[in-house]
């Protein structure tokens, strides 16, 4: 990368365009598209923030303001039922599909909502986001949520060799947990399009890791003694609809969002 200075920039710019006179309409040109590109980067910037203090705004004053009882209340402790593990992309937030206050539901999220299996030397920021509201919270419930249209899931899909070097740093060590359910629908389903095998992987993977919350001593104590409960949800955003199914893979009718 180049250091050098804006000072020194438009004096060698200068410099050139006293040799070589014809060259005036090129650089006005090239300084235009530059300045216009400026000035676009500073609004987007000035967009950001803006649109953060509005969207602050708007909560203080529709909701904090408005619900001086419940804030109070969560100023001095949480009570959550829910424990929910979802995705982290943009399209699928628990607290809208789901319509969670706040102090209802304490939310997990991660790429392709996954849960890795009970180990103290790996993953164990999931580890702690499990052991504080179900150890410290005594939350009831556990939700595990899958969602149509999973960058992770199809990404998890599209691994020919789980032995191969990966291409990303992070990404297909995480996506790799759910190893199993995309083993599984490719021999049950290898008849289905990729979309297809995608589509029921989004609902395995979700299967995996409720077969993985087992793995965490706590977790298990607690749904032997029901004390807790595990369900896993897979939420179509294109079709408008919800599958929620108990820990046993029962699913429930799927019934749609409007």
């Amino acid at each position: 990368m180049s250091t050098e200075s804006y000072e020194d920039a438009i004096k060698r710019l200068g410099e050139l365009l006293s040799k070589k006179s014809d060259l005036g309409n090129v650089a006005a040109a090239k300084i235009k598209k530059l300045t216009d590109e400026l000035e676009e980067l500073d609004s987007n910037k000035l967009d950001a923030v803006e649109r953060i203090k509005s969207g602050f705004i708007y909560f203080k004053t529709n909701n904090y303001e408005k619900n001086p009882t419940l804030h109070n209340a969560l100023a001095q402790s949480q009570s959550p039922k829910f424990l929910v593990f979802a995705c982290a992309d943009s399209r699928v937030s628990p607290s809208h599909i789901l319509n969670f206050q706040l102090g209802e539901a304490f939310i997990v999220r991660n790429i392709a909502n996954m849960v890795p299996p009970y180990d103290k030397t790996k993953h164990s920021n999931v580890g702690a986001a499990l052991e504080y509201p179900i150890t410290v919270l005594n939350v009831e419930n556990i939700l595990v949520i899958g969602h149509s249209c999973c960058g992770g899931i199809k990404g998890l899909m599209a691994i020919e060799d789980d032995t191969a070097p990966t291409k990303t740093e992070f990404i297909e060590n995480w996506i790799q947990i759910c190893a199993p359910a995309k083993n599984r629908i490719k021999q049950e389903c290898k008849d289905l399009s990729f979309e297809d095998q995608c589509t029921n992987c989004e609902k395995e993977a979700v299967n995996v890791s409720l077969g993985n919350l087992l793995s965490y001593p706590f977790v298990r104590e607690r749904v032997v003694k029901n004390k807790l409960s595990i369900r896993g949800a897979h939420y179509d955003f294109v079709k408008g609809t919800f599958d929620l199914w108990e820990l046993d893979f029962k699913t429930t009718p799927a019934f749609a969002l409007s």
